[in-house]
């Protein structure tokens, strides 16, 4: 068969044609059908494919998360118990409304008995947080070192909480303008803690 014989094929009878051009023909036809049926139906197949994939690895890193977390389930559970015991610890160091008076009045106390004397003791307007309110109390005491760390160690021994602030230590100076080095000033800004309920935090 040569390029003659192949100019004088009828399209419309090809049930004539010779053999080899037949099977050349089938061959051209199934490659189209495969190149059209790969855009038009694989191509989407495989790119459904690859987000299927996708969302199978996040899904598997999702579930390894989990699966990490359920195993740790019961440590989980055992330290959160901690937490709300720790945290019912703390929130009972803090003094209600009527209890806050009772605190000045330790404050103070323990003020005196460690020998101090009281130039300031003045409590400030109250500072509201989250789920608790700040008393600041201005202070202005006078003594010796030795009394001053006697009166911040029975602070922290109080069942309440009771911090310290901005302090500042100064020498005493008497009426004659000379300063005495065994008496000093201390000022300071004492913060006690009251708990909101519920109405007030809100």
């Amino acid at each position: 068969m040569n390029l003659q014989d192949l100019n004088e094929l009828d399209f419309s009878n090809i049930g004539i044609w010779p053999m080899p051009v037949k099977i050349v023909l089938v061959l051209i036809a199934c490659v189209l059908v495969a190149i059209a049926g790969y855009y038009l139906d694989t191509e989407s197949q495989l790119k459904r494919l690859e987000n299927v994939e996708k969302k199978e690895m996040t899904l598997r890193e999702d579930f390894e998360l989990k699966q990490a977390k359920a195993a740790n389930l019961d440590s989980y559970r055992k330290q959160l118990e901690e937490m709300k015991q720790s945290f019912g610890t703390m929130l009972r160091q803090l003094p209600n409304k009527t209890e806050v008076a009772e605190l000045l009045v330790d404050v103070s106390q323990t003020g005196l008995a460690s020998g101090l004397e009281f130039e300031l003791f003045k409590p400030q307007a109250e500072v509201p947080r989250e789920f608790y309110a700040e008393l600041p109390i201005q202070l202005k005491v006078a003594g010796d070192y030795h009394e001053f760390g006697s009166f911040i160690s029975g602070l922290a021994a109080l069942p309440r909480i009771v911090t310290i602030h901005d302090v500042k230590i100064t020498e005493q100076v008497k009426k004659g303008g000379k300063a005495d080095k065994s008496s000093l000033m201390l000022e300071a800004t004492a913060k006690t803690y009251r708990y909101l309920d519920e109405e007030e935090s809100q």
